[in-house]
C-alpha cells in the first residue's frame, strides 16, 4: 500500500505543479491529494510538502480552516475565465462540449467563491 500511496502522491504532486501553469488543470485538489497520500506513505515527504514555501501554506490553510486565500481565488478567476471563454469561442466544438466546459468552470468558480478567504 505504501508504494501505491507514494505513486499516487507523486503523480498528484506533478499534476498539481503542471496545473499552476495550465488554467484548466486544477492545482489545489491535486496538492491536497498528494498531501493525503504522503501522510499515509512518508512522513518525510508529507512534512516537506507542508513546509514548502509555495505549496505548503495553501494546503495547511485548507486542512486546518477550510479557507482558500483571496489571492488564490483571484488568480484562479483571472486564469480560468478567459481560458474557458477562449476555448468555447475558438475552434469547432459541439454545443454540448461548450456547455460542459462552461458548466465545469461555473462550478469551480462557485466552489471557490463560496469558501471563506481568511
Amino acid at each position: 500500500m505504501r508504494i501505491l500511496y507514494l505513486s499516487i502522491g507523486w503523480l498528484s504532486l506533478a499534476l498539481g505543479i503542471v496545473g499552476i501553469f495550465l488554467p484548466l488543470l486544477p492545482t489545489t485538489p491535486f496538492l491536497l491529494l498528494a498531501a493525503v497520500c504522503f501522510s499515509k506513505a512518508s512522513p518525510r515527504l508529507h512534512h516537506w510538502l507542508l513546509t514548502h514555501p509555495r505549496l505548503g501554506p495553501g494546503i495547511i490553510a485548507w486542512q486546518t480552516r477550510r479557507v482558500i486565500p483571496l489571492k488564490a481565488k483571484l488568480l484562479a478567476t483571472l486564469l480560468l475565465i478567459p481560458t474557458v471563454l477562449l476555448a468555447t469561442v475558438v475552434g469547432e466544438r459541439p454545443l454540448w462540449v461548450r456547455g460542459i466546459m462552461l458548466s465545469v468552470a461555473a462550478g469551480v468558480m462557485l466552489f471557490i467563491w463560496t469558501k471563506k478567504s481568511s
